[in-house]
């Protein structure tokens, strides 16, 4: 497998949204980790921790991953994939020969930059969230986010939360619509800037300390030939993979690889740990031989009908939830694992939650799906708690 051509993007107050009850896995939950139950959002290094617990209890050694290596070129002729390795210590290059190829780079490391009038000029600081870090940066400041989808909602609460004088949400097509608290605001699309005012198309103006791109991500795999590239947005049915994983080129311009090329993690997500789990497991069990997919035209006919799903639950988050739950219990179902996945009913609660109180809602508890475990509610409300450590919360736990 691949998986690293790119630069981390997780800052010190990037958290999960959503319930740790949605993403845990049934074999090695948050209590066999922590051995007690824990509150149902944790910060990023209680979830890191969890991460490495669970390579661990899966026999996953640091030494079994290559790293400070970089995959510059992949060949696939005759049924062979041939990839090119760089040292990037030592700049040497490596080339060795494989049967099966699994793209597991992810998609969120190569940011989306719109362009708009004047940003050249922007006499403010300019980033993306890829290169958020830290919202103490911004105490005091008048900040834009450019973009409605979640990381602006993420970084726009973090950014009230560690003292932002205020935040201004712009979106292209319609607003977020929570009750944000007093020091958030959204406004129609951003059209030009002058200095540091920022002008929108409802015909209002700001003046601006900081502009954060939340805008998004693009597909980027410099490694691998065009015609055997995935190239999309960020959607749930990506097009030319089978189950959402097996490559079979459809579109334009593409190729088959007779079913030995496999991406991974490459939809829009609502279900993070498990579905990569189950597309791992659907890899593993279809490079052994132990499921067997249709013919490539089956595949391929399959892969049209997905794809006509995404326009259809576009715009609506239940819809999305409901099709991604049948997606992950399908695989499931096609290799014969037994434990049911389906947490919809936690994201469905999780999104009324937000929608009731976006402030708050991290201050909820949520049932562990696998050990029934009520997960306690953490002393410290969200919105006051800034120790973000793995310690820190524990110790509150």
């Amino acid at each position: 497998p691949l998986g690293g051509n790119m630069v981390g993007s997780s800052g010190i107050n990037a958290e999960y949204g959503g319930p740790k009850e949605c993403l845990e896995f049934p074999e090695y939950t948050f209590a066999d980790h922590f051995g007690k139950p824990i509150p149902s959002f944790p910060p990023r290094a209680v979830l890191e921790d969890y991460l490495r617990g669970y390579w661990r209890f899966h026999g996953v050694k640091e030494s079994d991953v290559l790293c400070g290596h970089c995959v510059r070129n992949v060949r696939y002729e005759e049924g062979v994939f041939s990839v090119k390795v760089e040292n990037l210590a030592t700049q040497e290059t490596t080339e060795t020969e494989f049967d099966r190829l699994i793209v597991a780079t992810g998609h969120f490391s190569t940011p989306n930059i719109p362009n708009f009038p004047g940003f050249n000029d922007f006499n403010g600081r300019l980033l993306h969230a890829h290169d958020f870090r830290n919202a103490r940066e911004f105490t005091g400041k008048k900040v834009l986010c450019i973009g409605s989808s979640y990381s602006a909602e993420d970084i726009a609460l973090q950014l009230a939360k560690f003292g932002a004088e205020h935040v201004t949400i712009s979106y292209r097509t319609q607003p977020i619509g929570f009750a944000w608290p007093e020091n958030i605001t959204e406004v129609p699309l951003l059209q030009r800037i002058e200095d540091k005012t920022c002008f929108f198309l409802d015909g209002t103006s700001e003046e601006i300390d900081a502009i954060i791109l939340c805008t998004g991500y693009r597909m980027n795999f410099p490694f691998m030939p065009s015609e055997y590239k995935l190239d999309c947005g960020n959607i749930y049915f990506p097009p030319n993979l089978y189950r959402g994983v097996q490559w079979y080129g459809g579109a334009e311009g593409t190729k088959d690889a007779d079913g030995n090329l496999f991406y991974l993690g490459m939809q829009d997500q609502f279900y993070t740990f498990t579905m990569f789990m189950m597309q791992g497991l659907w890899a593993a069990h279809v490079i052994k031989g132990l499921h067997c997919p249709p013919s490539p035209e089956e595949c391929k006919k399959q892969i049209a009908e997905c794809c006509e799903i995404q326009p259809r639950i576009a715009a609506d988050c239940n819809a999305q939830i409901k099709a991604q739950t049948d997606y992950v219990q399908g695989l499931a179902d096609d290799i014969g694992y037994k434990t049911n996945l389906d947490v919809s009913d936690l994201f469905y609660t999780w999104e009324g939650h937000k929608h009731d109180d976006i402030v708050t809602y991290r201050n909820q508890s949520f049932v562990s799906k696998y050990t029934g475990q009520v997960a306690p509610i953490h002393p410290v409300q969200w919105m006051v708690c800034f120790d973000d450590s793995l310690a820190g919360y524990l110790n509150c736990a």
